[in-house]
């Protein structure tokens, strides 16, 4: 049964303004934290990943450090996703969600393909990103280099976790961006050859690997031209560990010591039930 009242607050019009119908649950967490923060923090990741458009088409780069954390957790991970035969996209944030983003995006630029018949437009799958990105308003921690050929020529994009989207002729995005960055701005051209764009890439992200502790590693490079892609894993490959060619050795005695002792112990083992007494 239920009362006047109650039916007449079920049908009462929502109000507008404010609420602060969160206050006792931020109270709450408050409480519980300890720390009096109860704000949720987006994880810090490391990656540099970097596209450019030259000539014929596009060049993507990145690195392949996975960290979590301060620990790298993968030397030679792989950062540049396919989405379909003539577009590729790096990702940037957490692994696991570039890993679903992608490979669902992937499947459903699939069967866009065999529904309508044609190539995908690079434009068709930025904007499909974008939409489900923005959805989960940030949550899903993907940032996205989306590069490739169609019918309209060479397009390269960033889609940022919120959904938001740029469309520039050459393109960083990761905690190493703003060295690669300055790689592009001191060697960019328009109209550049295929080499000299892979090379100014190479340059761009090889700088991210050098002056940012959350990428590293080696260097991948695909490019995207009309018909055809090439793809380069480990083009760079990371410094390998110093061996001397002399090791050091030290002779018994080189290191002073005030006094020694040794001293002899009797160890006594039992075994069976008697150990548990």
């Amino acid at each position: 049964v239920v009362l006047v009242s109650e039916m007449a607050d079920l049908m009462e019009a929502p109000r507008g303004g404010f609420t602060f119908d969160l206050c006792k649950r931020n109270a709450w967490l408050e409480a519980a934290n300890g720390s009096g923060d109860s704000k949720t923090k987006f994880k810090k990741t490391g990656t540099t990943i970097a596209g450019i458009v030259f000539k014929d088409g596009i060049v993507l780069g990145a690195d392949t450090r996975a960290t979590e954390g301060p620990i790298v957790a993968d030397k030679n991970c792989e950062k540049i996703h396919y989405l379909a035969p003539n577009i590729f996209c790096c990702g940037a944030g957490t692994s696991a969600d570039c890993e679903n983003v992608t490979e669902m995006m992937s499947s459903n630029l699939t069967l866009h393909r065999l529904n309508t018949g044609r190539e995908c437009r690079v434009n068709t799958a930025v904007t499909m990103l974008a939409q489900y990105l923005f959805r989960y308003q940030g949550h899903i921690s993907a940032a996205l280099v989306v590069g490739g050929v169609d019918c309209t020529g060479p397009s390269l994009f960033t889609v940022y976790p919120h959904g938001s989207v740029d469309q520039l002729p050459y393109v960083t995005m990761g905690s190493g961006s703003l060295a690669a960055m300055a790689m592009y701005e001191a060697g960019y051209q328009d109209n550049m050859e295929k080499g000299a764009a892979v090379n100014l890439v190479r340059a761009a992200i090889q700088s991210g690997i050098d002056n940012d502790l959350g990428s590293g590693s080696n260097v991948d490079i695909t490019v995207i031209t009309m018909g055809a892609v090439e793809r380069h894993r480990n083009l760079d490959k990371a410094q390998p560990k110093y061996k001397s060619k002399n090791p050091l050795s030290y002779a018994a005695g080189t290191t002073r010591f005030w006094n020694e002792a040794i001293t002899k112990h009797q160890i006594l083992i039992t075994e069976g039930d008697t150990m548990d007494e």
